[in-house]
């Protein structure tokens, strides 16, 4: 069996598209066949006309349907960020490659385990044209999910059959776990055991440099011993304060509880993203799991993936020693119960 004739048959078997008909196409069906059964019966040639003009009918429909779904393609829109019990806004880009025809009475639908298909109608999209749709949708849990995605439909031209292509877009996305804001009373007990003045200006209380003032300066910040001694204003910048380098440490204590695992994730996430925000390096560590110290979004990315991804486990070999080598134990330590 040549090549040719194996891809035509997984084509045969496998379609590209399905095709089933609405309700009108289903009395269409019954009137075709009716109409065949009596034009048998009678032999009359009238009936065998008109047998012929509503198969011809279908023909057309299938073959301009096919038309306006060719060419069509879809590329996915997906955030940076994920969060657990969070709306993500997920989206598509329907583009017509085709050079000259455009396509009518396009679907597009994001189909979602266990509910109804959220459907978009686009009525045209001219050759070479493109259009951008977005939706909602909550993930419960963290992890990697995979996405249900998203499937191009018609009913062009007369509405009789419905034609889908088949699902596209059904890659996977990482999850993140659930963050929230700390409660007052956490977020004072982290400040009062860590805050260190780091060496830029910024919001915190020490004197960092004198200088002019300029347009949209807070008031408050003017130093009027020297706007006295200079005549002219002078303001303070003061010294930013920042958060101590923090390691946290997952302790899994084998109560195999599911609820406080995923507990203890969220609060270990949420402190992470605290801290972070804070202008401090966080370092993770626990059984299965260690990321080396860092900062900034990229670092914070780096945390929320491993924490979504992690599964209870057997420690890796001295993980945390190892870091702890790396970063010569420099480090504040919050321990999180996750089980």
């Amino acid at each position: 069996m040549g090549p040719s004739v194996g891809a035509w048959l997984r084509r045969l078997f496998r379609p590209r598209r399905t095709i089933w008909p609405t309700r009108d196409g289903w009395w269409c069906l019954f009137v075709v066949m009716g109409l065949g059964v009596a034009a048998i019966n009678t032999g009359n040639n009238l009936l065998y006309l008109l047998v012929s003009l509503l198969l011809g009918l279908i023909i057309v429909s299938g073959v301009l349907s096919e038309q306006a779904m060719r060419g069509v393609r879809l590329s996915a829109l997906t955030p940076g960020e994920v969060y657990a019990g969070r709306p993500a806004l997920l989206g598509a880009r329907v583009t017509n490659a085709k050079r000259t025809l455009p396509s009518y009475s396009l679907g597009l639908e994001a189909l979602a385990p266990g509910a109804t298909p959220r459907t978009h109608y686009l009525p045209r999209l001219p050759a070479g044209g493109e259009r951008l749709f977005h939706w909602e949708e909550t993930f419960p849990r963290r992890g990697r999910r995979a996405l249900a995605g998203v499937r191009l439909t018609t009913r062009f031209p007369f509405g009789l059959f419905l034609k889908a292509g088949q699902p596209d877009l059904t890659g996977e996305i990482v999850v993140y776990p659930a963050v929230h804001p700390l409660a007052p009373e956490q977020q004072r007990q982290l400040e009062a055991a860590g805050l260190v003045v780091a060496r830029r200006r910024g919001r915190g209380t020490d004197l960092h440099n004198l200088r002019g003032y300029r347009a949209g300066d807070d008031p408050r910040l003017i130093h009027w011993r020297s706007t006295a001694k200079t005549g002219a204003l002078v303001v303070r910048e003061l010294l930013a304060e920042a958060t101590e380098d923090t390691r946290l440490v997952l302790v899994d204590q084998g109560g195999g509880d599911p609820g406080l695992l995923e507990e203890g994730i969220a609060r270990t996430a949420s402190l992470a993203a605290h801290l972070v925000r804070r202008g401090a390096g966080v370092e993770l560590v626990g059984p299965g799991v260690a990321v080396p110290l860092g900062r900034g979004r990229g670092q914070l990315h780096r945390v929320l993936t491993a924490l979504a991804l992690y599964t209870p486990g057997q420690p890796l070999p001295d993980a945390e020693g190892a870091v702890q080598r790396e970063t010569g134990g420099r480090l504040r330590h919050v321990h999180v119960r996750i089980g």
